[in-house]
């Protein structure tokens, strides 16, 4: 995995790194959470190992931004000197951190916690698959939406894209609509329209 590492201190950046990179995850050390948001603008990390305390930016602030920027999903594991107590981690969690682990780090534990954090990582992968699908109706074309309720497809665009239509038609409806239907009637359907280049 490609693992986003902030320490500012330089011993433990170097034993940070060093433990990942034996585990065979492709590291970015950097020293600040400042330089860690403009590492995460392009979205190739989906793990970040981070420090709590910082200068500037703390650990939880860089976790609270990471959060409210959205996107797609970053496991973020929290490094701490001292073991985490009760009120502290609550605040942690709340700031969406997903896992803890104290300082030095143990290439065990770390282990532990970057193999949960790939398995969710899969698991929201599938999530965000599976709510990209849509169901629709085979005859009439509506799409059911979460609630269950069935709408037509371009009202259903149009309420989650924001895309308005025209309508037009195909050359192969044009053949199998419009030609019979005017023949029927005892007219001629004119050629189907060349694309104006």
């Amino acid at each position: 995995m490609k693992i986003l590492a902030i320490e500012d201190e330089p011993i433990p950046a170097a034993q940070l790194t060093a433990v990942l990179k034996s585990m065979g995850h492709t590291v970015e050390l950097v020293s600040n959470a400042e330089d860690a948001l403009l590492c995460l603008r392009d979205g190739k990390f989906r793990v970040v190992v981070s420090d709590w305390r910082m200068p500037g930016l703390d650990g939880l602030d860089f976790c609270r931004i990471l959060r409210a920027r959205g996107g797609d999903y970053v496991y973020f594991i929290l490094l701490t000197v001292t073991r985490v107590v009760k009120e502290t981690r609550a605040e942690a969690l709340a700031a969406g951190v997903d896992d803890f682990l104290e300082k030095p780090v143990n290439a065990n534990e770390l282990g532990m916690r970057l193999h949960v954090a790939e398995r969710i990582l899969g698991f929201t992968a599938q999530v965000k698959q599976l709510e990209s699908i849509l169901p629709i109706c085979s005859y009439c074309q509506k799409i059911r939406d979460d609630e269950q309720y069935w709408q037509d497809i371009k009202e259903y665009v149009a309420a989650h894209g924001g895309a308005k239509f025209s309508h037009g038609i195909c050359p192969d409806c044009y053949e199998r609509q419009v030609v019979p239907a005017m023949e029927t009637r005892g007219l001629v359907a004119p050629p189907y329209p060349k694309n104006k280049t």
